[in-house]
């Protein structure tokens, strides 16, 4: 999905030609996967964190052209809305200091768009949702100048026969709207992290990054407000999701959705659901070889799993597996960014190398159930664990999950100060129980609801570089 279309439009032919496509080379995939031929490297990580631009009082901007042009920068790429960007990382292995490796470029790329904003009196936020968002800012005339937005507004609207959008979000408040285009999506933002697989480990990866994903959304929590209201912890995750809904007569086959099950023999088996279960949004013909998967791949683009499979190629044009995760909020700040990859990326090793596996341990439905607890309530969620019992999600972090991710990242190879620096980041989060959501919620009891105030404190704290668990709550920055 992430390809620019060369039209709008679409005839009767291209759903044809394209499901022809779509259906060879799903079939060959299956060979692929038969005959075990993805490329054997593994442990491989990359990222994509999505930032916002606002001006000097912290309303959202609308000049992402302008910033990419001054940058012209291949890492640093549109989003949806044109007071949105998307800055890219490059793969990394995991091993030596992976993590720091992360941070160095993370940061370089962070500080050289800074630069660019403050040229055109600007500057940008890493936050799940903007608190000085507002509905009207919202529409197709702030989508950025690509083709594929408005095609992707087009079909999902005309799918719903032009009924609008329907939101409700019960919270600490309730919010109940309609909107008439997809561009509610804009108002999330997030940090999601790619996991190369080697084969042989795909089913596990995949499967652990399910069951730890109630831990990750509520230590990285940082979506609290949506317009003046305070609902989820990580609102972003029920707004995406309602944002992108096809209507009544596709009930249960959602685009944004955490799953149905836990992989069974491989990864294939989500690529199969994606032509089975799912109707074709956008029919882009393109003339790459059957090898490519163009069209496999633009189809999974269009279906945006909380953990989502990827095909991927290698530098030497070998085809590879990748999980893509993408529950967790963007920011507070860069540090807080890594430290959450360094939680996931040793949560999945961690969990993977237990003898029994979990996915046997623990049913796919208590975890699915445990996604949006923790999404509402956070740190504060009590979520299922093993022998059916359920858990403060805190004290599981803290207790299981960190220790795990320890010790699986030093078998690797990383060393125990490389673990410990962005680990602890992590620790002394969830300790204090104050992550980006806890910290916006205080910030409002003590200083009111302005929205604008609360936007420009985040602001003056995301430039200290000092992570979010030792922020305050003054009004000023620390």
């Amino acid at each position: 999905m992430g390809d620019e279309l060369g039209r709008r439009h679409f005839e009767a032919d291209d759903f044809s030609m394209f499901r022809s496509r779509l259906d060879e080379e799903t079939e060959h995939l299956a060979s692929m996967f038969d005959k075990r031929l993805f490329s054997q490297r593994g442990d491989i990580i990359g990222f994509e964190l999505e930032v916002c631009i606002v001006d000097r009082e912290g309303h959202p901007l609308p000049i992402n052209k302008r910033l990419l042009d001054s940058l012209e920068s291949p890492l640093i790429v549109p989003e949806l809305a044109d007071f949105d960007v998307e800055i890219n990382g490059s793969p990394v292995a995991l091993k030596g200091d992976v993590f720091s490796r992360i941070f160095d470029e993370l940061n370089a790329t962070w500080n050289e768009c800074k630069t660019a904003a403050n040229d055109l009196d600007a500057q940008l936020l890493s936050i799940g949702i903007l608190p000085t968002i507002k509905p009207e800012i919202l529409n197709s005339d702030h989508m950025s100048e690509m083709v594929r937005y408005q095609a992707l507004n087009d079909r999902i609207m005309g799918l719903r026969d032009g009924e609008p959008l329907h939101i409700e979000i019960g919270g600490e408040d309730t919010l109940r709207m309609t909107h008439h285009d997809v561009m509610l999506e804009a108002a999330t933002t997030s940090f999601q992290i790619h996991l190369q697989c080697k084969p042989e480990r795909a089913v596990r990866d995949f499967n652990a990054s399910l069951i730890a994903s109630a831990p990750m959304v509520a230590l990285s929590a940082n979506s609290p407000f949506l317009f003046g209201n305070s609902l989820w912890a990580e609102t972003r995750i029920p707004l995406f999701e309602q944002s992108i809904r096809l209507g009544n007569e596709f009930r249960g086959k959602d685009r944004v959705y955490f799953g149905y099950d836990y992989a069974q023999e491989s990864l294939f088996e989500l690529f199969e659901e994606n032509r089975q279960r799912h109707l074709l949004l956008l029919p882009y013909v393109q003339t790459e070889p059957m090898v490519k998967f163009a069209h496999v791949r633009f189809q999974n683009g269009t279906i945006w799993r909380w953990n989502r499979p990827l095909i991927g190629f290698d530098y030497d044009g070998q085809p590879h597996l990748r999980i893509e995760h993408r529950t967790i909020p963007s920011g507070p700040t860069m540090l807080d960014c890594v430290a959450n990859c360094a939680a996931f990326i040793g949560f999945v090793r961690g969990l993977v190398d237990e003898s029994e596996p979990m996915e046997e341990r623990i049913e796919f439905d208590k975890i699915h159930e445990n996604f949006y607890t923790a999404a509402r309530d956070g740190l504060d969620a009590e979520v299922w664990w093993l022998d059916n019992k359920k858990v403060n999600v805190a004290s599981l972090i803290l207790g299981e999950l960190l220790p795990k991710a320890s010790k699986a990242l030093q078998s690797l190879g990383l060393s125990s100060e490389e673990v410990d620096r962005y680990l602890k980041v992590v620790e002394e989060r969830v300790e204090t129980r104050q992550n980006g959501a806890t910290w916006q919620r205080e910030w409002v009891r003590k200083n009111g609801r302005d929205f604008p105030a609360l936007t420009l404190a985040y602001a003056d704290r995301q430039e200290s570089g000092v992570p979010v668990h030792k922020w305050d709550l003054s009004w000023h920055s620390i």
